[in-house]
């Protein structure tokens, strides 16, 4: 039998802490989960980060992010794989906290080789593919993400958010002893689009930002040029019309897929507790973002990011907390979110 790494209670610390410091929506809802689900959703999620923050680094040559993420996507085989992505991520700049954790992925993997060999497995799979998706776009883009068509589009979602969804639904498979074979299919089938469309809401809620500071578009070009504007113009105030046109479509695919969100968070049984306010939190968030978004049709023009104020997400986190365990409850208040705030802004 292996011995646990000394350093393991530094590691599960370290996670923790950084956490809710790179995380928008999903902190409150991982320190939901339980036990070695909440240690794998938590370490796969930073992993993800990392990956991220490579991607988006803002200095680095294309060929060598794409060295970098091939590194990182090593470290899931061993030790020695972790110590040469953290030697190789020197370079790496951006937020002061993301760029912490790219300097502590030891720590993340640390955590990571303590958790179940069937869990290691699943955050090894889908990580891995994501890791792929993201080194395929770097290379296809060495001057900054620039989205050309809606099938493009969606293929994105699928490598950045999909994969997310697909991790997570196996992982409850695993480790909830109410989802069996049957509900695993159900959710299977409606995973994919329940984080997809939680992508959609964010690349909707950052359009100026991810221009200006990410130097990425992930606004369709064949959308933008439908409509009389393009990527060159997407921030331009007198194409401000045509700009909204073309995220409408985009608006359209998210109502659709939280729509099919919905439908995958009340198929997760009752009993799952956890992991039904796990996926309601973020679901409601999203709801009630798009919903500000479409309320605020000069946002894009004023370069401006739209944010649910504090009183309503924690007023969505108490309802959230007493409805978990009703379906008509939960469905009552996603209608009641898409239309307006539960409580006055």
């Amino acid at each position: 039998m292996a011995h646990a790494d000394p350093r393991i209670h530094e590691a599960n610390e370290f996670c923790r802490e950084m956490l809710p410091a790179v995380s928008r929506t999903f902190a409150l809802s991982i320190r939901i989960l339980p036990g070695d689900l909440g240690s794998a959703v938590r370490c796969a999620y930073l992993i993800c980060r990392i990956a991220d923050t490579v991607e988006d680094e803002p200095t680095m040559p294309a060929e060598e992010k794409a060295d970098l993420l091939d590194a990182l996507a090593r470290c899931f085989a061993g030790e020695n794989a972790v110590d040469d992505f953290v030697r190789g991520s020197a370079n790496v700049s951006g937020e002061a906290a993301h760029v912490r954790l790219v300097r502590n992925t030891d720590l993340v993997f640390v955590s990571y080789r303590a958790l179940p060999a069937a869990t290691r497995e699943h955050v090894a799979h889908w990580v891995g593919e994501m890791i792929a998706g993201m080194r395929k776009f770097v290379l296809t883009y060495p001057r900054g993400i620039r989205i050309q068509t809606l099938d493009e589009y969606k293929e994105y979602c699928y490598y950045v958010a999909g994969t997310v969804g697909y991790l997570l639904t196996d992982l409850w498979h695993e480790h909830s002893r109410s989802i069996g074979a049957r509900q695993y299919e159900v959710l299977r089938n409606r995973c994919r689009a329940f984080a997809e469309a939680l992508q959609t809401v964010n690349i909707l809620k950052d359009v100026a930002r991810d221009a200006e500071h990410e130097n990425s578009i992930y606004i369709p070009e064949q959308l933008l040029v439908a409509h009389g504007s393009a990527h060159a113009t997407i921030l331009a105030p007198n194409r401000d019309d045509e700009n909204r046109a073309a995220l409408a479509t985009l608006v359209q695919l998210a109502w659709h897929d939280l729509d099919q969100a919905t439908a995958y968070l009340l198929a997760i049984p009752r009993r799952a507790v956890s992991i039904r306010l796990f996926c309601a939190l973020p679901l409601l968030f999203a709801y009630a973002t798009l919903r500000d978004l479409t309320r605020t049709p000069d946002a894009l023009a004023r370069r401006a990011v739209v944010k649910i104020s504090r009183a309503e997400v924690k007023s969505l986190t108490l309802l959230s907390i007493c409805g978990v365990l009703s379906n008509r409850a939960m469905a009552r208040l996603i209608e009641r979110v898409k239309t307006r705030p539960p409580v006055p802004s």
